[in-house]
């Protein structure tokens, strides 16, 4: 079955993303972790976590969590060779040029901060092109 990682510490930003997926007939299973080391866990079957397979085919991830930070969480997915190919979009509150630019620096699919404002440009292409990516066929 396809699905996605969502990474990210905000109860309600869950909720949201949970709700989204079903008013949109979004057709993968969510998986939720709530840091960086829970989803590695995920992705990598540590700490007798089951690891999800197939893998996802997309990783939502917040930058600001506890433990492992979507920072600390990208530059320790790019090292594993089987994970590094997963297109990873952040979903933040941050609108820090920094935070922007270390992520772009891991090759990170999109940009999107929250809540998605349609009116700046850069977050409507980055929210279109994970629609694509979600939404094409098998």
């Amino acid at each position: 079955m396809r699905s996605v990682l969502l990474v990210e510490d905000d109860f309600f930003d869950t909720m949201t993303v949970q709700k989204s997926f079903e008013k949109f007939s979004v057709p993968h299973k969510l998986y939720t972790a709530f840091n960086g080391l829970e989803a590695l866990d995920m992705l990598l079957g540590l700490n007798g976590v089951e690891p999800i397979r197939p893998l996802p085919e997309v990783i939502l991830l917040d930058l600001n969590m506890p433990k492992m930070n979507g920072h600390e969480f990208l530059a320790e997915l790019n090292t594993h060779e089987e994970l590094r190919h997963i297109p990873v979009f952040i979903t933040t509150t941050s609108e820090m040029d920094i935070d922007r630019m270390q992520a772009e620096q891991h090759n990170v699919r999109g940009y999107i901060v929250k809540p998605i404002d349609f009116e700046n440009t850069r977050d409507m292409i980055d929210s279109m092109s994970l629609l694509e990516t979600l939404l094409k066929p098998e």
